[in-house]
């Protein structure tokens, strides 16, 4: 364990460390009203070990105790330069705190790192309203709903035409045509997750990747696999965290889609999670009027806009990291038609560039 000086503030103070006591760490998340899957040690450990970025873990100690935490990742990549997330690979992440005073000890810990690092930037995937840092806003949005327990009274409270697809692909399963299995593995999951980024245009992440994920967390991940007549059509890598069930890797083949394959694979794992007691269905994060964003509204699900927080270091403007940048808005164009075997073994290596 490494530790850099403390930062002291009135009853505050910061330490920062490479490493840390993951269980008192991982209690606090989970006490934490605001603690999401993506603020556990385990997503900033599966990320060193796939992509060898260092994990800063800095924590705000009052009387001794844990006040609040904030884990951060340095990534350092040939396109966009040298960088502090929280959390990298993530939707979410940031500050958690006890109170306003030991958000912004976390913050200016933060930053000080950051300097000291010499990074462009630290990015803080919530929203906060703090001195000096400035608001990225408008890309994304967030969609959540309660799951019902009782299964015609959700399925009441989904749209009418997409309530109607469901239907139809629930008569396909009960004639046989269409299964789901809720213990696939890692190896198949990939294989359909890679053709799905490839059709989007977007560099797949490597496999070690996900084979880290699945290491953290064993009690806290799922890989649902839907079949037709037999032959795996979509796979969907879903966490558990909380009261809430997030499907937040989904991988598909070219003919999902017109066997109504992500509709059974969605309400499925709807139905699972809300008869093991989960109450929270999380979407996750989408693009702004992207397609993915676009389906989870035909399910009834509200849109939440997301803002993120950024402290500018060593760079004059905010990152731009998204497929509508024209700098990469030609490379999302041309990458789906590259051969789906070069994409494969050229996207893992692009991959770590896009924290």
């Amino acid at each position: 364990m490494t530790a850099a000086p403390a930062l002291r503030f009135p009853s505050i103070e910061v330490t920062h460390n490479t490493s840390c006591d993951r269980a008192r760490w991982d209690a606090y998340v989970r006490a934490h009203h605001e603690g999401t899957f993506f603020h556990l040690i385990g997503w900033g450990e599966a990320a060193k070990r796939a992509y060898g970025y260092d994990a800063h873990y800095l924590a705000a100690k009052r009387d001794g105790g844990l006040a609040g935490v904030l884990m951060l990742t340095e990534a350092r990549t040939p396109l966009l330069g040298a960088s502090l997330v929280a959390t990298a690979f993530s939707v979410g992440g940031g500050p958690l705190a006890d109170d306003e005073e030991a958000r912004d000890a976390l913050l200016a810990a933060a930053a000080a790192l950051g300097a000291e690092k010499r990074v462009n930037y630290v990015e803080c995937r919530s929203g906060f309203d703090a001195p000096g840092w400035e608001t990225k806003t408008g890309l994304h949005a967030s969609f959540e709903a309660p799951l019902i327990a009782d299964e015609q009274e959700a399925l009441a409270a989904i749209p009418r035409k997409r309530r109607a697809e469901i239907r139809k692909a629930v008569k396909t399963a009960q004639k046989g045509a269409l299964s789901i299995r809720h213990d696939g593995g890692a190896d198949l999951f990939y294989r359909l997750y890679a053709q799905s980024l490839h059709r989007l245009g977007t560099p797949v992440f490597p496999k070690r990747f996900l084979d880290a994920l699945l290491a953290e967390f064993p009690q806290e991940t799922e890989i649902s696999v839907v079949e037709d007549k037999g032959k795996p059509v979509a796979a969907l890598l879903s966490f558990y965290f909380k009261d809430a069930v997030l499907p937040y890797y989904v991988g598909a083949g070219d003919d999902a889609r017109a066997s109504r394959a992500f509709d059974y694979l969605y309400w499925s794992v709807m139905r699972r999670a809300a008869g093991k007691g989960f109450t929270r269905f999380d979407f996750g994060r989408s693009k702004t009027g992207s397609g993915a964003y676009l389906y989870k509204k035909l399910w009834g699900f509200e849109p939440r806009p997301l803002s993120y927080q950024v402290k500018l270091i060593g760079a004059d403007e905010l990152p731009d990291v998204n497929a509508t940048n024209p700098k990469f808005a030609l490379f999302s164009k041309l990458w789906p038609h590259l051969p789906l075997g070069v994409a494969n073994r050229l996207g893992p290596a692009l991959a770590p560039n896009f924290p």
